[in-house]
């Protein structure tokens, strides 16, 4: 077991700035002052603009035990993501969930805090599901541990999943730990030319079977797939499926948004939608050009340029059993209403729980809603 006075990699900083933190903290919420919670602001784009004083967790940093047999690793919010995928990748683990980072200052933290996942997620998990425990330090600038470091542990378990995706508006994480698994042991990634129809067909069909499948994704008339598993599982699979051999590179850059499709310049929106498994091709008003749309996550997570209003894609989302978020990207700008509205009572139970854990709205008020 690697534990904090035993680094794994000499390169790695470990510092506790947790005391520092907890005073800000406390100072806040004697004066009523909201906080503007970052790390690497790699993701400052994903949610609302906050107004407030910035309180930087990128001095609070370090892996503070790592044990390789148990698959567990717990590290400080600050520490670059790229660090702890480094460490774990010399160990032959990863983080199953494939988070994305957009720049190179992403954190452990902002990981955390937004909750996104990559192509990965529909055969591995989310973030959500591979996470154990966290630390938090509440409004009152006290430290507190929920969860624990063992899947069966579930003494403030539901609590420390809750901190996923919460964008920090219910208090500061300071430190997380998690389940990884190993690397897979071969991989191939293989390019089909095929309609969207015949794409959605197949994985449906293929979803049915053991198939070595960990990401699917369609775009511009070609189902990219990626096999991963024991070698000789990968190599009967790829036989099987044919198709041409993907580039390298490819689903890195789809995590990260950097093909073509992300970049392109149009004058629609993106969106992001996310739909139950099996949903099929839904007509988006706006959506004329198949170069208009990507399918990630075997079509679960689906990207699309649209003009029409925000009311309209929400509406068609909402009736596929899933919703829509209007997406600015890496390097975009906060935007007014990203995500969809709650409904009565949802809402109700999220003002409830924002008021329980910081009724003085200091934690990164307006994040994810203007009303908290």
């Amino acid at each position: 077991m690697v534990t904090m006075n035993d680094t794994p990699s000499r390169d790695i900083i470990n510092h506790d700035a947790s005391e520092a933190l907890a005073e800000r903290i406390r100072r806040a919420e004697a004066e009523g002052s909201p906080l503007r919670i970052i790390g690497g602001d790699t993701k400052a784009f994903y949610g609302r603009e906050v107004e407030g004083e910035a309180l930087s967790t990128r001095e609070h940093r370090g892996i503070t035990e790592y044990d390789p047999v148990e698959l567990i690793v717990s590290v400080r919010a600050g520490t670059p993501l790229r660090e702890l995928e480094s460490v774990l990748a010399a160990n032959g683990q990863m983080l199953p969930c494939e988070p994305p980072h957009f720049g190179e200052e992403a954190t452990v933290g902002g990981m955390i805090a937004t909750g996104l996942s990559g192509p990965r997620r529909p055969w591995a998990g989310s973030v959500r599901d591979f996470v154990l425990g966290t630390r938090i330090i509440t409004r009152q600038g006290s430290e507190q541990r929920f969860g624990g470091q063992v899947m069966k542990n579930v003494a403030g378990y539901d609590l420390s999943r809750l901190m996923v995706g919460a964008q920090g508006t219910l208090g500061l994480i300071t430190e997380v730990s998690m389940k990884v698994l190993p690397l897979p042991a071969a991989t191939r990634s293989l390019h089909l030319e095929m309609s969207l129809q015949e794409a959605l067909e197949k994985l449906a069909e293929w979803g049915r079977e053991p198939l070595p499948i960990t990401a699917a994704a369609w775009l511009e008339g070609a189902l990219h797939l990626r096999l991963e598993g024991g070698p000789s599982s990968v190599e009967a699979t790829a036989r099987r499926l044919g198709g041409d051999e993907l580039l390298d590179g490819f689903w890195e850059a789809l995590r990260e948004q950097q093909l073509a499709f992300f970049g392109a310049e149009s004058a629609h929106p993106l969106w992001r939608l996310s739909l139950p498994h099996h949903t099929p091709a839904l007509e988006l008003p706006g959506v004329s050009r198949e170069s208009d749309v990507l399918y990630d996550w075997a079509g679960t997570q689906r990207w699309a340029r649209s003009d029409a209003s925000p009311e309209e894609i929400r509406a068609i989302a909402s009736q596929a059993g899933g919703h829509a978020t209007r997406w600015a990207g890496p390097g975009g700008a906060p935007q007014e209403a990203p995500f969809t509205p709650l409904a009565p009572v949802v809402e109700k139970y999220h003002r409830n729980l924002k008021t329980q854990l910081d009724p003085q709205g200091i934690f990164n008020p307006g994040r994810l809603y203007a009303a908290f």
